[in-house]
């Protein structure tokens, strides 16, 4: 006979925090939002941590190189998507890592024999004025010259004529030597009146620009998450099928920590996965999942895993619970996991974080997920509606909106990312492809979430998330007194806004 639990299968919406005593050292500036990232032994520091507890999931519509560099920058980090060649993928990593903050890896480079209608052309595509003059055309040729807007005149000049003839030449540019801090680069725009600066290296070879427009943008960035060489953290998605293959090119690239993505990670294929990677590449942190309960947390912890994503059918394009029948709410499941998790702790001494994947609605759900136990939270829907989420932003009816699909779809699953034990093709979906509501740049939405976690954690009396998951009091809400949470019994003004 089946295994019958008894207890009710809970969802954040269930729940509300009660407020503990906000003393006078809980102010907002005092409060720490850092977490680790993978395993680590008790009296030690983890490897990896995060600024903010925030990673975006491994979604075709969420996470590729630009989501990666805008959410590092602001405290968080991206796991690039796995359905995908591989080869692209790790240029996407690649991406990232060439990244530095206030440097500039260019994307808008010509040939001295191109003309202005070639520089039009590329101007248009990019949005970018500022273009690298290289000898072989590619972003880290041989420095010739720059060209920028106030290098022709439309009017004036030919489409046909050459860039050589006017663009400015490298004899006339001022330009900074491979190894320059941000700092000192900034000060030769300053000292020179420079919009930007070129990075060479000893080939005159171009490697960055640095452009005076983001000093004010770097300084908005104090959460940056680097590694130990100044450089963006950021991670990939992999599955259990060519991990053989793609976790190679992953590493070559630089990546610095790796997901095994699947809807349900308590799999023999997940273990294989999981001790192949440990054995080839001992020193580069995966984590598995997803799981719903303590035996199968343990069950991927002792196969390896630095870090356990929960929850099953929680996500909002997710329809695994429908379609198979499987899953538990994510509240439960979290809370179940999460004691399996200190249980280990405390007989081991390896804490091994664990990241709620789905089930967000509301922001304060998230504090819920972070008193509940979780060490981070993964999400999808959240980020692709910012501008930086790979797709276009459309006009649908009246409002801006952002395609949003689910990687258990079928235009997602042309990749056959989910491994079935060995089955080319499946049936059937677990996810629906939709839209979500527009909602601008990332930095300005993150900043108001953050902004309410910090202030609901002063309320409960906890500066760090470890003090808020042993100092949290959390109460079951009935259906009634959901709706005297919100507004209600009044007129409501229509916004203008």
């Amino acid at each position: 006979m089946a295994h019958i639990y008894e207890e009710v299968s809970r969802t954040f919406n269930e729940y509300l925090l009660i407020p503990g005593l906000t003393t006078k050292g809980c102010q907002p500036a005092r409060v720490s939002l850092s977490t680790p990232l993978v395993r680590f032994r008790k009296g030690e520091e983890p490897a990896l941590s995060l600024n903010i507890p925030f990673v975006s999931a491994i979604m075709q519509s969420v996470s590729d190189h630009r989501m990666a560099i805008a959410l590092a920058r602001n405290g968080g980090l991206s796991f690039v998507f796995t359905s995908q060649a591989i080869d692209t993928q790790a240029e996407m990593v690649r991406r990232v890592k060439k990244f530095k903050a206030g440097f500039v890896v260019s994307d808008a480079n010509l040939k001295p024999d191109q003309t202005l209608a070639d520089v039009l052309v590329l101007r248009d595509l990019t949005g970018h004025s500022t273009i690298g003059v290289t000898e072989d055309g590619s972003p880290n040729g041989k420095l010739l010259g720059l060209v920028t807007s106030r290098d022709y005149r439309i009017a004036v000049d030919g489409r046909d004529k050459k860039i050589l003839e006017f663009m400015t030449p490298f004899s006339r540019l001022i330009t900074g030597k491979l190894g320059v801090s941000l700092t000192e680069a900034n000060d030769i725009i300053w000292e020179h009146k420079l919009n930007c600066l070129p990075i060479i290296d000893e080939d005159q070879r171009l490697q960055y620009f640095v452009f005076r427009k983001d000093y004010d943008e770097h300084q908005e960035h104090p959460r940056e998450v680097l590694d130990i060489n100044k450089r963006l953290l950021v991670g990939a998605g992999i599955n259990s099928r060519d991990y053989r293959e793609r976790v190679p090119k992953l590493v070559e690239a630089g990546v610095d920590v790796l997901c095994i993505d699947s809807s349900d990670g308590y799999s023999e294929w997940q273990a294989e996965t999981l001790q192949w990677v440990k054995h080839h590449y001992p020193d580069v942190p995966v984590g598995a999942g997803n799981v719903v309960d303590k035996e199968g947390f343990l069950y991927l912890v002792e196969a390896g895993a630095d870090f356990v994503k929960v929850g099953i059918g929680g996500g909002s394009i997710c329809i695994t619970r429908e379609q198979k029948g499987i899953g538990r709410g994510q509240a439960t499941s979290l809370i179940d996991v999460s004691q399996a998790r200190d249980e280990y702790f405390r007989t081991k001494g390896v804490y091994v974080p664990i990241c709620s994947d789905g089930g967000i609605v509301q922001d304060y759900h998230m504090v819920l997920a972070l008193a509940m136990g979780a060490d981070f939270i993964m999400m999808g829907r959240y980020f692709a509606r910012f501008d930086e989420s790979p797709t276009k932003k459309l006009l649908v009816g009246n409002n801006y909106v952002k395609e949003y699909w689910g990687e258990g779809s079928s235009r997602a699953r042309n990749w056959q990312r989910y491994d079935m034990g060995g089955s080319d093709s499946l049936k059937f979906e677990e996810g629906v492809d939709s839209y979500v509501p527009y909602a601008g740049k990332l930095k300005d939405n993150l900043d108001v979430t953050l902004a309410k976690i910090v202030s609901t954690m002063c309320s409960c009396g906890a500066t760090t998330i470890p003090e808020l998951k042993e100092k949290s009091k959390i109460t079951l809400v009935s259906s009634t007194s959901i709706i005297e949470g919100g507004a209600h019994d009044v007129i409501l003004k229509e916004s203008n806004i």
